[in-house]
């Protein structure tokens, strides 16, 4: 998910920057820090926000840089387990799906794009055999993500669209659908069945005395 972080660390602005004001100088070099910046405990940095304070500087003997005591705010993406996620599909292959969530790409495994048994087309689409149902590339998803591992960088990601109420957007809505006319139809029954008792119990000869 996305997050506001406020972080508080010592900013080693180069001196290069020393001509900005400080305030500025100190955002370019978090700027500079934080470009394609990943790991664990953070996730990817998307962007940084604010400098919120700047302290006084100090000097270290053979570092031509200054540091600086500053409070800041990030703009970070952390994929966290069971999250829901929109996605565009980026590519299709013959094990599955690539899904970009924001900040980083995850994978559909095939056996998780739907409730079905699904297989790799010649046209580059993922179909199901019962549902005749496609995914393809630009399709957009919503998936829960299921794993994640920072053993490499970018972390590989898992998802599932193998779950009531994901998949592809239109596959979601087409089961609305469905669901809403089914609620309907029972709720019919459930009527006509209704007064047929009723009719029945109006029709029941009384004895004569």
């Amino acid at each position: 998910m996305f997050k506001i972080v406020e972080i508080s660390d010592h900013v080693r602005v180069e001196p290069e920057l020393f001509g900005l004001p400080i305030q500025k100088a100190v955002k370019k070099q978090l700027e500079k820090t934080y470009e394609n910046y990943i790991d664990e405990e953070l996730g990817a940095v998307v962007a940084v926000l604010e400098v919120l304070s700047v302290g006084e500087g100090i000097l270290i003997p053979g570092d031509a840089a200054a540091y600086y005591d500053s409070v800041f705010k990030l703009l970070i993406f952390k994929p966290e387990l069971q999250e829901l996620v929109f996605g565009r599909i980026t590519q299709i292959t013959n094990f599955g799906a690539f899904m970009n969530i924001g900040a980083f790409e995850a994978m559909i495994h095939i056996s998780q794009t739907m409730d079905d048994y699904v297989s790799f087309s010649k046209s580059d689409a993922l179909i199901g055999k019962n549902t005749k149902r496609s995914l393809r590339k630009n399709d957009i998803c919503l998936a829960r993500i299921v794993a994640v591992s920072y053993k490499t960088i970018p972390p590989k990601i898992g998802l599932t669209m193998r779950q009531p109420g994901l998949g592809k957007l239109e596959w979601i809505q087409e089961d609305k659908r469905k669901a809403k006319l089914m609620a309907a139809k029972a709720a019919r029954a459930g009527a006509r069945a209704a007064g047929g008792k009723t009719k029945a119990r109006g029709k029941t000869k009384r004895k004569r005395k």
